[in-house]
């Protein structure tokens, strides 16, 4: 349809266009991430909390396939009959499946035979993709499967840095191409707020996960939030200060963490200054937002620093209008950014509160009042994750354009520090 042709359409015909495009542009992306990867690289698993790139390819297909063709796709057969008991995730509701910590002995199906079964699917879905009644589920397979891009990009560095060599999966700048040096680190601005009650939850129209809402009404107390994130040069003076051998100012689960791996640097941190990335090792650059810590090490950083985390609903205060998807520029794959190095059409940073690494909490990621769990297998999306884990805001170096919502609710264990994560810093008023 051409730019002529859309300005006359109805508008629903226009809706349906730009979600065909956005289904498409997604699933391109996902595999043009996948590239540089031989089918080696795309099978290995390096830990259960990581998937093989050729899983995240798999199980994205096996959702399109699950939730819309076998539904509503008349006369549609599966691609392979075995396939969903291997690329299922958790939904209890579709039956058996492989164990997640086994998705790593799948040699088989090949690369090339995954890319195929897509190929198939993404052409079969096109009836689809213009039926209005659709439009909610197909938003909803397009944002998981940009959330699994985002999975992609952090595992296989993970797995990639298993390997002694420090393989790149793409190249670093070349001569004359040297990557842009982070402008050094003034000290801290602090944005104050005065309290009082604030709306919080997802409030404009698009799309929004379930657990970004209902909007409800919290009592802030005064508080102050930084203007930048902790960078990498102020983690080494934690760690010279002897950060992680003091234990008053660790939680003490964290304390436990601490010991019992021997965590003495962020993960990705090696010698010398150097830490690993999807360039390979590189420089360490100390003005650069640091990445890769755990709650546990925020929440200590924070006490250090004599400060402390921010709650959530403290850093979605302070980020209400600046607009999150706009303010983050598209990511350059000449390798401006240290952090990762993510190919296009991915946010690079910002000089808000988005892109450049997700920012721990202090909250608990806990349904918000009048949350209720969405009927189906569907509704096993987030609420039966909510116990035990901490909520993350911000997006990341390799979230996808769109993520970066003021609402959007990201969730991990405290332990866990594979993910682009970082900590801005909070204090009372």
């Amino acid at each position: 349809m051409h730019r002529s042709e859309l300005q006359d359409a109805p508008e629903g015909a226009v809706a349906a266009q730009a979600l065909a495009a956005r289904f498409l542009q997604t699933r391109a992306l996902t595999e043009a991430l996948v590239q540089p990867l031989s089918d080696a690289d795309a099978s290995i698993q390096s830990m259960e909390d990581a998937s093989p790139a050729k899983w995240h390819l798999a199980h994205t297909t096996w959702f399109w396939e699950t939730f819309l063709l076998r539904e509503h796709a008349p006369g549609y057969r599966l691609h392979d009959e075995r396939w969903p008991f291997l690329f299922n995730s958790y939904y209890e509701a579709e039956g058996a499946r492989i164990a997640r910590a086994s998705r790593g002995m799948l040699s088989r199906p090949t690369l090339d035979e995954v890319l195929a079964w897509r190929a198939h699917v993404t052409e079969a879905m096109a009836p689809l993709l213009t039926d209005p009644a659709l439009a909610p589920l197909i938003a909803l397979g397009i944002a998981h499967e940009e959330q699994h891009i985002e999975l992609l990009l952090t595992d296989i560095k993970h797995a990639l840095f298993q390997n002694p060599l420090g393989p790149a999966m793409w190249p670093a700048a070349g001569k004359g191409e040297a990557a842009a040096a982070t402008p050094a680190a003034a000290s801290p601005v602090w944005h104050a707020h005065p309290g009082g009650i604030a709306l919080i939850g997802h409030q404009a129209d698009g799309f929004a996960f379930d657990n970004e809402g209902p909007r409800h009404r919290v009592l802030l107390e005064p508080f102050a939030l930084a203007d930048r994130l902790v960078t990498n040069g102020e983690w080494a003076e934690f760690i010279a200060d002897g950060g992680y051998h003091n234990p008053r100012l660790w939680l003490a689960d964290g304390w436990g963490w601490v010991q019992r791996e021997e965590i003495r640097a962020p993960l990705y941190w090696g010698e010398d200054g150097a830490h690993f990335t999807h360039q390979g090792w590189q420089a360490r650059d100390p003005h650069a937002p640091v990445t890769h810590i755990s709650h546990f090490e925020a929440d200590a950083f924070a006490t250090w620093a004599g400060a402390r985390l921010p709650t959530e609903f403290e850093w979605e205060a302070i980020a209400r209008g600046q607009g999150g998807s706009a303010s983050a520029p598209a990511h350059d794959p000449r390798g401006g950014n240290q952090l990762c190095c993510a190919g296009p059409v991915l946010p690079m940073g910002s000089p808000g509160l988005f892109g450049d690494c997700w920012q721990f909490t202090r909250s608990a990621y806990l349904p918000y009042p009048g949350f209720r769990v969405a009927e189906g297998a569907v509704g096993e999306y987030n609420g039966k994750f909510m116990s035990g884990q901490v909520v993350l805001r911000g997006a990341s170096c390799a979230t996808v354009r769109g993520h970066s919502r003021v609402s959007y609710r990201n969730f991990f264990y405290p332990h866990q520090r594979w993910q682009f994560t970082g900590l801005r810093l909070a204090k009372d008023a």
